[in-house]
């Protein structure tokens, strides 16, 4: 099954509209919101995201998408825009396989 069936199965959409989404999240709650220019795009860096707006993302896409409560390790590796969206995406899959 691929990654895109799979987040259709969960969420009833795309597997691009699910990054949509995130990216409309992310740009929503970003402090700095002219830095979205890509997906690469970084949280800190570019979008002056720091740690209590990091915590309200997370918990906002947990939400979003009921989602497990991110572990700490996973947290440190997320970096960028695309990170956010992989790790959602990948989560979702995820759970539709198991």
């Amino acid at each position: 099954m691929s990654d895109s069936l799979a987040v259709s199965t969960i969420d009833g959409r795309s597997e691009q509209e699910v990054r949509d989404t995130i990216r409309a999240i992310v740009l929503e709650l970003a402090p700095n919101q002219e830095g979205l220019t890509s997906d690469d795009v970084r949280l800190a860096e570019d979008l002056e995201y720091h740690s209590l707006a990091l915590l309200e993302l997370a918990f906002t896409l947990e939400d979003q998408f009921d989602l497990l409560p991110i572990d700490e390790e996973t947290a440190r590796r997320i970096e960028s825009l695309k990170d956010v969206q992989d790790h959602v995406v990948q989560e979702l899959s995820e759970r539709a396989a198991g």
